[in-house]
């Protein structure tokens, strides 16, 4: 009975501490979608500075809210939001397909500095087979790919994709990924949802023609995941030779297989990716052909079909040797009528839940909702225990996990000594991209691990704190390269 008693004060204590302390390293991202102007633009046809100047206001939000990376839709129906020649600009910048925004500048090259200025990550985000979002109209040029090769091309549903079945359209759009990874200083590729479509009840896919030339005696339904896992390990093979660093990251449906089609899925009973999309995670996990996964757990917990807490710790089991992202539906607020999503509780649940499992960080869909669920979440995600406090995104030792070396740091005084003036330079080897600045009561224990204690991530190689009351506390600077690798502390820094 003693020992039981033991067991649940040190639960307890446990989870209080949980409650108290966020992880310092933790993902934390927004999908920002351009597909119909969902979240940015706002509108097709702004001018140059109205669309970088809304794109600055969605960095500031994030920064201000703690989040440290921005997943941004560049390709959202086989167009550009860059200057390509493979694919025509998209008529969400300027309205008009194939026509740049005015004045000219380059979007991808703006939102990554842009990103890069707050130590955010910027991810690129693709629609891998989606070709145009109304089949019946076809705005592209003469050179857009529907035109110059109508075979590769399928309609359903409304919509037109290049056949996954065809080798040439699945190489054709690794070219067009591995285009923006070449010329880019970007931190990921991110792949959606969309592979094979969603079905449609009564309506067959029409790839009967790749399927007669390429099955090899395959059933149709192994034929097609095959494609897809095939297109997987190439764009994961290709952009690791183009830029080792470069993480590459896939948002599945959040349903694998639920256990009445397979004892290996999870306890829910609804679409599987795995038999309705065609995309078998598990084996992109187990090949290692992904660095994270961030399945669409766009349910609430106790959902009688795909549970949330049933959901969490189910992925969080498969993703072993790759990190664990989990998709929030921020959108399941806007306008809510289910109790359950008026208010901010069940988004900040899920925090919890995900970091009860050890999940590595979240994704929220999307931008824009938080224009419309009003102020409440915002608030409370600048809680200290949520997204209050600095975090650096999780290591991803299997792509590189030397650090770099510790900074060689000084601190003096400002002028009037009402402020203490950091100063420091790199050592070893390994160039750092930014700086983390601790700081901590002048009597207290040093604990690198508490999220709390950083008070700045800098480019800089100085920081000034102006608290007055300086010269009782004292500080460590840590250096970390652009997969935050972080070294070891720098001397401790106290005024003297």
């Amino acid at each position: 009975m003693l020992r039981y008693f033991y067991s649940t004060v040190l639960l307890f204590v446990t989870l209080f501490s949980f409650a108290q302390d966020a992880p310092k390293r933790e993902f934390r991202a927004v999908w920002i979608a351009t597909v119909g102007n969902i979240d940015w633009p706002s509108k097709p046809g702004l001018s140059a500075a109205q669309q970088q100047n809304e794109f600055i206001d969605r960095l500031t939000f994030l920064q201000e809210n703690g989040f440290n990376a921005v997943i941004v839709q560049v390709r959202p129906s086989a167009d550009a939001f860059y200057p390509s020649e493979l694919e025509p600009w998209s008529k969400y910048l300027s309205g008009k397909q194939g026509v740049a925004p005015f004045p000219m500048y380059d979007p991808i090259a703006f939102m990554v500095t842009e990103t890069h200025k707050r130590n955010m990550e910027f991810h690129a985000w693709f629609n891998p087979f989606r070709a145009l979002v109304n089949s019946a109209l076809n705005p592209n040029p003469p050179s857009h790919v529907t035109k110059q090769h109508p075979d590769w091309v399928i309609n359903y549903g409304g919509k037109a994709y290049l056949d996954p079945g065809n080798p040439e359209a699945r190489n054709y759009v690794n070219q067009v990924i591995l285009d923006v990874v070449k010329r880019y200083d970007i931190d990921g590729v991110h792949i959606d949802d969309y592979f094979y479509p969603y079905k449609i009840a009564g309506k067959v896919f029409g790839d009967q023609r790749s399927f007669a030339q390429y099955g090899q005696g395959k059933s149709l339904d192994d034929w097609r995941r095959d494609n897809i896992n095939k297109f997987v390990e190439a764009l994961y093979k290709g952009v690791k030779k183009e830029k080792n660093y470069v993480k590459v990251g896939i948002s599945p449906f959040g349903i694998w297989r639920n256990s009445r089609q397979d004892p290996a899925g999870s306890a829910t009973n609804g679409t599987s990716c795995y038999d309705d999309l065609y995309a078998d995670v598990l084996t992109w996990i187990q090949h290692k052909w992904v660095d994270y996964v961030a399945p669409q757990l766009y349910w609430e917990h106790g959902h009688r079909l795909a549970a949330y807490d049933v959901l969490v710790p189910w992925w969080k089991s498969v993703c072993k040797e790759r990190a664990l992202y989990i998709g929030m539906g921020v959108y399941r607020m806007v306008n809510a009528t289910q109790a359950t999503w008026q208010g901010s509780k069940e988004i900040l649940k899920q925090i919890e839940t995900e970091r009860s499992y050890q999940a590595e960080g979240a994704i929220m869909y999307s931008m824009a909702s938080f224009d419309k669920i009003g102020t409440a979440l915002s608030k409370d995600l600048k809680q200290a225990k949520y997204y209050g406090t600095i975090a650096i995104p999780p290591t991803m030792p299997w792509i590189d996990n030397i650090p770099p070396g510790a900074p060689k740091a000084t601190l003096k005084s400002s002028p009037n000594q009402r402020g203490a003036i950091l100063t420091w330079e790199p050592t070893g080897n390994k160039e750092p991209v930014r700086y983390l600045v601790y700081k901590f009561d002048k009597t207290e224990s040093i604990d690198l691990n508490k999220s709390i204690k950083i008070v700045a991530i800098t480019q800089k190689n100085i920081f000034i704190d102006e608290d007055p009351d300086f010269a009782n506390h004292k500080y460590i600077i840590t250096a970390a390269d652009r997969l935050w690798n972080e070294s070891k502390p720098s001397e401790i820094l106290v005024y003297r």
